[in-house]
């Protein structure tokens, strides 16, 4: 579609080295559309980093079956891509909901049948953490689904901005005082083989919702040597917006021998 060929053309133009796709950006799965889009993405350079899928494994059983179903779809797509990682969330689950631990089950076995079919594929299936009402909003979460799903090809995806009590989060933009989300991202980040880098509000050319001077160290701190992708959730125009977060963070590796 022209949208995808375009978003393609402006990734290019920026000079970054890979590209990030969502599983529904694809209008087909069939082999001549992807194997036209992949070949646009080489002749710009750029590999493609992860394919992202959407919706979590909470839910009635027929709606959790059918994202299973196209998480192992996808991970079919990404070994036609060449992309190492597919993205999946954990589960999101109404507000006020009380008891979590009966949701936990379904969701961690979702995880690893999907898991399991990538294995054989040589595809690393990657948990992304994700705001309020979700069973991965906290590094505690995150270490926990880690650890229950067991599998050597099960990995994670840090989003700086979407934790639980953090401003992008919030409804009503504004952080939780008491709580800090750059612990959860100390708490974490070995496990990351790549990390979202949320941009919000940059318009100065400095991000204001995140610290990423803070977020940079982070990364040092613990030898994060994987990709950047860009995750624009800003209310500007998203070309320029995405531009200065480029020069920016380009500039925060720069300046701390990244």
């Amino acid at each position: 579609s022209p949208d995808i060929e375009s978003f393609i053309e402006s990734v290019n133009e920026f000079r970054l080295d890979t590209i990030d796709f969502l599983r529904q950006a694809f209008s087909s799965t069939d082999p001549t559309y992807l194997r036209h889009i992949k070949m646009l993405c080489l002749k710009h350079g750029l590999p493609v980093g992860y394919l992202g899928v959407s919706g979590g494994f909470v839910g009635p059983d027929d709606e959790v079956r059918a994202r299973v179903d196209t998480a192992k779809e996808t991970v079919d797509v990404a070994v036609f891509m060449g992309a190492p990682l597919v993205r999946l969330f954990g589960g999101s689950y109404r507000p006020g909901t009380e008891n979590l631990e009966p949701l936990w089950p379904n969701m961690i076995a979702s995880h690893q049948e999907i898991a399991d079919y990538a294995l054989e594929k040589g595809v690393i299936v990657a948990l992304q953490n994700h705001d309020n009402n979700n069973l991965a909003a906290t590094s505690e979460d995150v270490l926990r689904i880690l650890r229950e799903v067991d599998r050597p090809n099960f990995s994670f995806i840090m989003d700086t901005g979407q934790w639980r009590g953090s401003i992008g989060a919030s409804p009503k933009g504004k952080p939780d005082p008491d709580t800090d989300i750059y612990a959860y991202m100390e708490e974490t980040v070995s496990h990351a083989v790549c990390v979202r880098t949320k941009i919000y509000r940059i318009d100065s050319g400095v991000e204001k919702w995140l610290d990423y001077d803070r977020i940079i160290q982070i990364l040092k701190g613990a030898g994060y040597n994987g990709n950047l992708s860009i995750a624009y959730e800003g209310q500007g125009d998203p070309l320029v917006d995405i531009g200065k977060a480029v020069a920016y963070l380009r500039r925060l590796l720069a300046e701390n021998g990244m």
